[in-house]
């Protein structure tokens, strides 16, 4: 007689309840960037109503994500699944409040971003899709804060991996073709590294909903390569995010695109791979990142010094930038390292403050260009007298990308010092601290080359329009809202750090009843 098989009742997995309203919330941001670009391409040959649709929309988006942030941050995460059947079976888009802010300040360098594209993209870069291509872009970073399933996780990488390649390459120059081929061999063998260990992660747990996951992980860990799949997934979101050692391909790709490209990608790209790695680091796999947490808080160290010695050595204010935002991915990682409730805050407190700085500082490359020429620093100078007002609010993002008060890169530096002392690690400290003042000298150096010292040729004053001088001094107000009253985003980011190590509530959101078997 043959022994009896154990059978799920796929019946009890169907949604037969309807979905409140409110869930609707998870999934709206999404669908939303991928509604307004099939509409935008569909209007390619009219640039300019396509260029005023596009910037409605981007402030669209970031009003549904701020109301998304409300609901989370009231009722705790949401989760909404596609189709009809209930998690682990369907696939689900679960937020809680990291992923609730990390949207939210996304959508608002989006629609900084897409305010300065006025100016800085013609019509023929309009014609070739910018606009579409940034909402495409909004749809694969969106999508990947706010779902609850790994190998959708994967997938909007895939959206937003595609949507960069066409807005690097815009204006198809020989040096954007190079610099989107040194982009696209990193991020492709990083996305092969990534994909590798989805399947290896569906083998062994039989599911790939983060809720899920989380929840089996303690039974599995004797019997599953649990250590494996963690040591893949760092060095895929470590090479995603330009982590040392494999962080040559950012500084030799982002100064190739047009500015407002490069600002996008800044603010936006490398922290997803942080919030990938936060997300499965600390969620899902958090034994196996205390025990890689000697290897994190390493690379972390060597990013925040070499990306501090790559800025100290540039003439191109653009790559030096790019030097820069490989440093605050260091402190991040630093964050990652360290655990705890005041590692990962700060390291959620940095992500959210660096979004928003890279992509102003970008924007100011834009303006220096525009007012003295060019991007080497070798040529510029005279800012200072053509500007006072561009020269202040430019001395604000340089003290804030530093880690200076009373700015908001001060606040997370704060935070990861004293959780690295706390821990016992003074070296990390010490790393963090001599890259603070690393950064600071490459800054004053730019700063006395390019403003303070006379120009060498005559410049003509040029007043700021208000299609690039809106969205940046917007970006620069918020950047000094969070350092003079950092106590929200201090406690959201606490919050959002405690979610995490803590995920009751965000596996309660999808198993209401009970995790399923």
């Amino acid at each position: 007689m043959a022994a009896p098989t154990s059978t799920i009742d796929l019946s009890a997995a169907l949604i037969t309840a309807p979905v409140p309203i409110g869930h609707w919330l998870a999934i709206l941001p999404v669908a939303h960037c991928i509604t307004l670009g099939a509409v935008l391409l569909m209007l390619r040959g009219y640039p300019r109503l396509q260029a005023w649709l596009a910037i409605p929309g981007l402030a669209a988006l970031a009003l549904i994500d701020a109301a998304l942030l409300a609901k989370v941050a009231a009722d705790g995460p949401l989760t909404m699944v596609m189709g009809r059947w209930l998690p682990p079976f369907g696939i689900a888009f679960t937020v809680d409040l990291f992923g609730a802010l990390m949207a939210f300040t996304a959508a608002l360098a989006a629609l900084a971003g897409g305010i300065y594209a006025l100016a800085d993209i013609g019509e023929s870069g309009r014609r070739y899709g910018f606009f579409p291509l940034l909402m495409l872009l909004m749809a694969g970073v969106t999508g990947a804060f706010l779902t609850g399933d790994v190998f959708n996780l994967y997938v909007w990488f895939e959206v937003l991996l595609i949507s960069s390649f066409g807005l690097i390459i815009l204006g198809s120059e020989r040096e954007q073709i190079d610099g989107a081929l040194k982009y696209a061999v990193l991020n492709l063998i990083a996305t092969t590294l990534f994909l590798v260990g989805v399947g290896i992660l569906y083998a062994a747990f039989g599911t790939l909903n983060m809720a899920d996951i989380a929840a089996k992980a303690g039974d599995l860990r004797g019997t599953a390569p649990l250590m494996t799949l963690a040591s893949l997934f760092l060095l895929a979101f470590g090479m995603k995010a330009a982590a040392f050692p494999v962080n040559f391909w950012l500084p030799a790709a982002y100064h190739t695109p047009r500015i407002v490209v490069s600002a996008l990608f800044a603010g936006l790209l490398t922290k997803v791979g942080i919030y990938a790695l936060i997300r499965v680091m600390v969620m899902l796999l958090p034994v196996e990142r205390q025990e890689l947490s000697p290897v994190i808080a390493l690379a972390a160290a060597a990013t925040i010094v070499v990306g501090a010695l790559g800025a100290l050595a540039e003439n191109d204010i653009r790559r030096l930038f790019g030097y820069v935002v490989i440093s605050g991915i260091g402190n991040m990682l630093a964050g990652v390292a360290l655990g705890g409730l005041g590692g990962i805050s700060g390291a959620v407190f940095y992500a959210l403050h660096s979004m928003v700085l890279m992509t102003a500082l970008y924007l100011a490359a834009g303006e220096i260009a525009r007012r003295g020429g060019g991007f080497s620093l070798s040529a510029l100078g005279g800012l200072y007298r053509q500007s006072g007002g561009f020269t202040a609010l430019s001395l604000v993002l340089f003290l804030a990308a530093c880690g200076l008060p009373p700015f908001s890169g001060f606040w997370p530096k704060v935070i990861l010092v004293k959780a690295s002392l706390d821990l016992g690690a003074w070296w990390l400290a010490a790393s963090i601290l001599v890259g603070g003042f690393l950064t600071t000298i490459a800054f004053g150096r730019l700063f006395l080359l390019a403003y303070w010292r006379p120009a060498a040729i005559a410049l003509t004053p040029s007043g700021p329009r208000w299609r690039t001088g809106l969205p940046l001094a917007a970006l620069t107000a918020l950047v000094i809202g969070f350092g003079i009253l950092p106590e929200q985003l201090l406690a959201l980011s606490q919050s959002a750090a405690a979610g995490l190590a803590d995920p009751q509530a965000y596996l309660h959101s999808v198993f209401p009843e009970g995790r399923a078997p």
